[in-house]
C-alpha cells in the first residue's frame, strides 16, 4: 500500500463520507476484466468499488506528480463539462497547465502548430472521452494517469485511479483530493490543518436562466441631467494669454469667442474702383470713317 502503513496518510473518516456522499463508488453496471481488482462487489447491476484501493491509487499519482519539478510540465485535460472547471481549478492550485474543452489533434506530436506542448505527465479525466490526448502520449512516451469508472478502456494508461467518474460531484472531489494530496506532499499546505479550498469550486455548474440573461442584456446607465446642471467655466486658451498684450487678468474677464483677429495684411483695392472708360465704337473720335473720302488715289483712276 502507499500509506505504508503511516497514520498521516491513512485514510480519514471525513475523507470516506464526502467519497460516500458524491458518489464516488458507485460504478457502472459492465465490469473491465483490467478493472475487476477494484470492484469490491456487485449490486442490483452496480459495481460498488473499493474505497480504499482508490484512495491507495490516489496517493500514488499525487506521489508521481509532486515528483515532477517543474509543475508546468503536468499536463491535465477534460474534455467533459463536468471536468473542465476542476481541471481550471486544479491548475492553479498546483501550477499544472490545464487543457479544457476540446484537444487539437497534434498538440503532442505536431511541432508546428502554436499549441504544442512537451509535457512530462498527463493527467486525464475520462479515458474515453480523451481517448486522442492518450494515444498521442503514446507516441512521444508520456506516462498517463487516468480517472476510471470500471467499464472504461485502460490502453495506454499507466495509474488508473477507480472511481465514478459519470457524477459531477464525484469527478470535482476526486480532482480537489488529488490537489489537496499533491499539495501537501510538497509541502505547499500542512496535514494538520485542513485546506481552506472548498471542495464546491470544483464541481461543475450549470448557468441558471437568470444569470444568462444577466450576461446578455447590457446594462443601462441613465443620462446625466444636462438642465439643471451647473454652468461649466470656459477653458482659457493659453497661447491666446500669452501672445495678448493686454493685461491678462482683464483677458480672464472677457469671454472667449470664435471672432477672428484682425489681418495686418494691407487691404487691396475693390475690383469695382473707376477705371478710363474706353471709348465707346459709335463716338465720334478722331478716326476717320471707313465710309468716307480719306483722299488717298482711287485704284481706278487714270
Amino acid at each position: 500500500f502507499m500509506s505504508g502503513g503511516s497514520k498521516l496518510l491513512a485514510l480519514q473518516k471525513e475523507d470516506v463520507s464526502k467519497m460516500l456522499a458524491a458518489g464516488t463508488h458507485l460504478g457502472a453496471g459492465n465490469v473491465n476484466f483490467q478493472m475487476m481488482n477494484y470492484v469490491f462487489k456487485k449490486r442490483n447491476d452496480v459495481s460498488i468499488i473499493d474505497v480504499k484501493k482508490t484512495w491507495e491509487k490516489l496517493l500514488l499519482a499525487a506521489r508521481v506528480i509532486a515528483s515532477i519539478e517543474n509543475p508546468a510540465d503536468v499536463c491535465v485535460i477534460s474534455s467533459r463539462n463536468y471536468g473542465q472547471r476542476a481541471v481550471l481549478k486544479f491548475a492553479l492550485h498546483t501550477g499544472a497547465t490545464a487543457i479544457a474543452g476540446r484537444f487539437t489533434p497534434g498538440t503532442f506530436t505536431n511541432q508546428i502548430q502554436a499549441a504544442f506542448k512537451e509535457p512530462r505527465l498527463l493527467v486525464v479525466t475520462d479515458p474515453a472521452a480523451d481517448h486522442q490526448a492518450i494515444i498521442e502520449s503514446s507516441y512521444v512516451n508520456i506516462p498517463v494517469i487516468s480517472f476510471c469508472n470500471t467499464d472504461s478502456p485502460t490502453k495506454y494508461v499507466d495509474i488508473s485511479i477507480p472511481c465514478n467518474i459519470k457524477s459531477i460531484h464525484s469527478v470535482g472531489l476526486m480532482w480537489w483530493l488529488l490537489a489537496r494530496e499533491v499539495r501537501r506532499m510538497r509541502g505547499d499546505t500542512s496535514r494538520i490543518t485542513d485546506w481552506e479550498v472548498m471542495p464546491d469550486l470544483y464541481f461543475f455548474r450549470e448557468e441558471t436562466k437568470e444569470e444568462e440573461e444577466e450576461q446578455t442584456v447590457p446594462e443601462v446607465v441613465p443620462a446625466s441631467d444636462t438642465y439643471n446642471a451647473a454652468p461649466v467655466p470656459a477653458a482659457v486658451d493659453a497661447f491666446a494669454m500669452a501672445s495678448s498684450t493686454t493685461d491678462p487678468v482683464a483677458a480672464l474677464d472677457q469671454p472667449q469667442t470664435m471672432i477672428a483677429p484682425p489681418s495686418t495684411f494691407a487691404t487691396k483695392e475693390e475690383w469695382v474702383s473707376a477705371e478710363p472708360a474706353a471709348p465707346e465704337w459709335g463716338a465720334e473720335g478722331g478716326a476717320a470713317d471707313w465710309g468716307a473720302d480719306t483722299g488717298a488715289t482711287d485704284w481706278g483712276s487714270a
